[in-house]
């Protein structure tokens, strides 16, 4: 049959092999297949067949390394890439044009509204001036280059090196970076925008080789001094020199030109006059620029070393931005670039309409609150010290975190940094309750072992020397003051130095700066060092931070970040806003216990003067060292505000003691500070009901029986301003017991507020009357206020009378200035 298998050993036929080759690779019976030779001798490994002797075949790839590719396959892919590579980008060479210039040359205005979308300002219009390169004096084009692009002349358009390491360092989180030349920039700054999309970036590589083809060095440098943001609403190196030196920038100095040069990298963070604070960082990128200048032969090492920073002027606000408009429209220009929401430049190319957080109506509260209680009664014709008075402002709904008013100062026009987010004031003892909030969230203990609560005892003596810290510290105490043993309660609302440098100790000074830090105190604040000192609020928190912290006190220890923002749109688009997810940044315990001893310092303490607002409050004074600053933090269950008194020099800027100013010995934050906060909460709220407070307590806070209550009504006033002595309507609240019996026999009744304290030695016989306005009060106010108040509190009872009649007798007398701080 055909399909008959074939017998055993027979090697099937290939029609393409002759007969003799195939009778030749047969094997032989009994002989291995692939033998060739004799019988017992193996064939040559490897033979391919008669004609290619010694060929090997090509061995199979096995196993994993059958998924790797081959060189060939590798060699292939980079050749077929690179092909790839140069179509695109002789294609994009070809496709794109050098467009005309862009929105950004001819700059619109921003729009800023109201919460309720009526018009607050306008930020003017755009100051540039074009001027050819050879007006520029080649000292400071070489500052610019210095700053900018060293190698300018001799690189080429474009540095991939440069991009792909700014990639690689901005994906690694190392802080974004542009890695653009300055040809980039001014392709960037006027053909296209400042949007970071691939797209812009794109266009802008392939019309920075176009441009570096077709145009001079000399050509891009001078439309990169023109088109580029200096800050202060200058465009160009013309405009920067008059808005920053007031002269053409022909007459530019090289410390100038280099400062100048320095405000391209951040321009309003550098900006050394509205934001003090960017000093160190402003003159650190300035001593780099000179450097830059020596290294590359620019600068003579011996000049280099003799030049001074160069002082800028004032700021020339526009007539737009007169009032409030000017620090409001800088908040929220802030709030926008420090949360890279936005970059200054793209910023500055306008035409955003940007809503705000400001609630009308609130906000003229707020400035008709300090005009009536403050700015109207200074009198600098008079009295010189009144010279040197400012004031700073903020407001927040702590639910929200929303600023609804801030104050700024008498008028950006006049007085061009604002007061609100400025960091060189001390913020004194409104620091002191984020040492309590610490020690109840940390469950901390005294010394010998006791839980600190509002009822724990500590020793109130003046210069008492702290225990158990590093450093050796005795501080003083307002007035030179000893309290003895007082609760932490009766130190709060006293103020008492030395309790608090003790409790910080106690707790631990890098746990009160965590907390303070949790609450909403920016870490980087200006002397943040944890030390036994912070507890007497040595650090140099703006007015907007203190208000932060406290929000989040009065939220029960939940903090929302604050904001300036509804909404940022320009045209059909919607910038996209930062989350501000709110966090339990400490127990609602420790807020709410810190809260009940802040609601005491406004009944019984040194912020009674808040008791005019009608409302449950909770508050704290604070006065800074050399009475520099005077303040007073405090809020209702729904309202928060921060309001600070200053000194500094109008002429020079430098900080300044309010002694005298007002016409009064010292300037306190529970004097015009406390009433600014009381005439506006009581005109914010107007309308809605009061609100007590909700509060959650540590064990060991509660209290003894309150006192009796009274009719909600706010407290009379005297005609010199003396508030009764019990005042109506103050909220109720429990009083912490004294074992030494000092707030109920010697320190309220006896001999703190009536017989020593206010009436006889404070207000009335030494303090305003006598000692205050009419005798001079030197003899009669202290004797009346320190002599009368400090026996009959020391003495008869505790602290409160001793501290509130030399208080009140310091007033209306003279209390010797101190560098410590209350």
């Amino acid at each position: 049959m055909s399909d008959q298998s074939p017998p055993p050993g027979w090697t099937p036929r290939d029609p393409d092999t002759p007969d003799g080759q195939r009778h030749a690779q047969a094997p032989h019976p009994g002989r291995p297949a692939g033998s060739t030779g004799p019988a017992g001798t193996a064939g040559t490994a490897g033979t391919a067949g008669p004609g290619k002797p010694g060929k090997k075949p090509r061995r199979k790839r096995t196993g994993w390394r059958r998924l790797l590719p081959t060189w060939r396959m590798l060699l292939g892919g980079v050749l077929l890439l690179a092909l790839l590579l140069g179509g695109a980008l002789v294609a994009g060479y070809l496709l794109v044009d050098i467009p005309p210039a862009n929105a950004a040359a001819t700059a619109q205005s921003n729009v800023y509204l109201y919460s309720d979308g009526s018009q607050l300002a306008r930020d003017g219009e755009v100051n540039r001036v074009n001027v050819p390169l050879s007006q520029v004096p080649r000292i400071v084009q070489q500052a610019v280059l210095a700053a900018e692009d060293r190698d300018f002349y001799s690189e080429r358009a474009v540095d991939p090196k440069a991009m792909l390491r700014a990639a690689w360092n901005t994906a690694t989180g190392k802080g974004t970076q542009s890695g653009s030349t300055i040809t980039q920039q001014y392709v960037k700054n006027y053909y296209l925008g400042q949007e970071q999309t691939i797209k812009r970036k794109v266009k802008e590589f392939f019309i920075a080789i176009k441009l570096g083809r077709e145009k001079s060095k000399d050509y891009i440098l001078e439309g990169y001094l023109n088109t580029s943001y200096f800050g202060r609403n200058a465009y160009g190196i013309q405009a920067a020199s008059q808005a920053y030196y007031g002269k053409d920038v022909g007459k530019l100095t090289t410390a100038e030109g280099a400062y100048l040069a320095t405000l391209l990298n951040s321009p309003s963070a550098f900006d050394v006059v509205s934001h003090p604070q960017g000093r160190p960082r402003a003159l650190a990128r300035w001593n780099y620029v000179l450097d830059g200048m020596v290294k590359k032969d620019w600068l003579p090492a011996a000049e280099r070393a003799t030049t001074q920073f160069p002082e800028p002027g004032k700021v020339r606000a526009a007539a737009g931005l007169s009032g409030q408009r000017g620090y409001l429209v800088e908040a929220v220009k802030d709030y926008i670039t420090e949360n890279k929401i936005l970059d200054d430049k793209t910023l500055a190319e306008g035409g955003y309409h940007i809503t705000t957080t400001i609630d009308k109506r609130r906000q003229n509260d707020l400035v008709e609150a300090v005009d009536d209680q403050m700015v109207g009664k200074l009198d600098p014709e008079k009295r010189k010290a009144d010279r040197v008075v400012r004031a700073g402002g903020v407001s927040i709904d702590p639910a929200t975190g929303k600023v609804v008013a801030l104050y700024g100062g008498i008028d950006y026009t006049k007085q061009y940094v604002n007061n609100a987010t400025r960091h060189d004031y001390q913020v004194a003892s409104t620091f002191k309750p984020f040492v309590f909030a610490a020690a109840v969230e940390n469950d901390s203990r005294t010394q010998d072992g006791r839980r600190i609560t509002p009822n724990t005892i500590y020793n109130g003596d003046n210069k008492r020397p702290v225990v158990g810290g590093r450093i050796r510290f005795a501080p003083e105490n307002e007035g030179q003051v000893s309290y003895g043993n007082i609760t932490v309660n009766t130190a709060t609302d006293l103020s008492v130095n030395t309790v608090y440098a003790q409790m910080a100790v106690d707790v631990g000074t890098l746990k009160v700066k965590e907390t303070a830090v949790a609450l909403g105190i920016p870490e980087n604040t200006p002397n943040f060092d944890p030390g036994p000192a912070m507890a007497l609020g040595t650090m140099q928190a703006s007015v907007l931070d203190m208000t932060q912290a406290y929000a989040t006190l009065a939220d029960h220890g939940r903090r929302t970040p604050y904001t300036f923002l509804e909404k940022i749109a320009k045209e059909d688009d919607t910038v996209a806003l930062p989350e501000r997810t709110p966090t339990q940044a400490v127990s609602r315990e420790a807020a709410d216990t810190t809260t009940s001893m802040l609601v005491s310092v406004v009944d019984n303490g040194t912020g009674t003067a808040a008791l005019a607002a009608g409302r449950p409050a909770a508050g704290k004074t604070g006065t800074g060292e050399l009475d520099r600053s005077a303040w007073f933090a405090a809020y209702t269950p729904d309202l928060v505000t921060v309001v600070a008194m200053m000194g500094q020099d109008p002429d020079t800027g430098a900080l300044q003691s309010l002694y005298g100013a007002l016409g009064e010995a010292r300037i306190g934050g529970g004097g015009y500070p406390a009433r600014i906060w009381a005439a506006y909460t009581k005109t914010a709220l107007e309308g809605t009901d009061p609100v007590d407070f909700d509060l959650e307590l540590q064990p060991g806070a509660a209290q003894p029986p309150p006192p009796p209550t009274f009719e909600s009504e706010p407290p009379e006033e005297t005609e010199q301003g003396e508030r009764s002595p019990t005042p109506p309507g103050r909220p109720t609240r429990p009083t912490p017991s004294n074992p030494t019996g000092g707030q109920n026999q010697g320190g309220q009744n006896n001999g703190g507020q009536n017989q020593g304290g206010q009436n006889n030695g404070g207000q009335n016989n030494g303090g305003q009357t006598q000692g205050g306005q009419n005798n001079g009060g030197t003899t009669q106010g202290n004797q009346g206020g320190t002599s009368a108040g400090t026996q009959a509190g020391t003495t008869q009872g505790s602290s409160q009378g001793a501290a509130q009649g030399a208080d009140a007798g310091a007033v209306g007398g003279v209390r010797p200035p101190s560098a410590f701080l209350e």
